[in-house]
């Protein structure tokens, strides 16, 4: 709960420092905004490329292991006609 409210508390104060009333940095983040934008649209792009490729391999693994069963169930299912 503590978590929440401090979490609450540093987002009013970011609100409040970019207000012209507050401490009017507004000027100072838009420009920390448009330098920081491409550098986290690399981290971004970086981060969904391993999920894409995790998700891929997830995949591969998923039909894998269904294939697997398929064969262990007819194979138990031709063993079952024989006896």
């Amino acid at each position: 709960m503590f978590v929440i409210i401090l979490g609450i508390a540093f987002i009013a104060f970011a609100v409040f420092a970019c207000l012209p009333g507050g401490l009017d940095w507004g000027k100072e983040v838009i420009s920390f905004l448009k330098g920081a934008a491409p550098s986290l649209a690399v981290l971004v792009g970086i981060i969904s490329i391993l999920v894409g490729i995790a998700d891929a391999r997830d995949r591969q693994e998923a039909k894998k292991e269904e294939r697997e069963a398929m064969k262990a169930e007819q194979e138990a299912a031709k063993e079952s006609k024989k006896d």
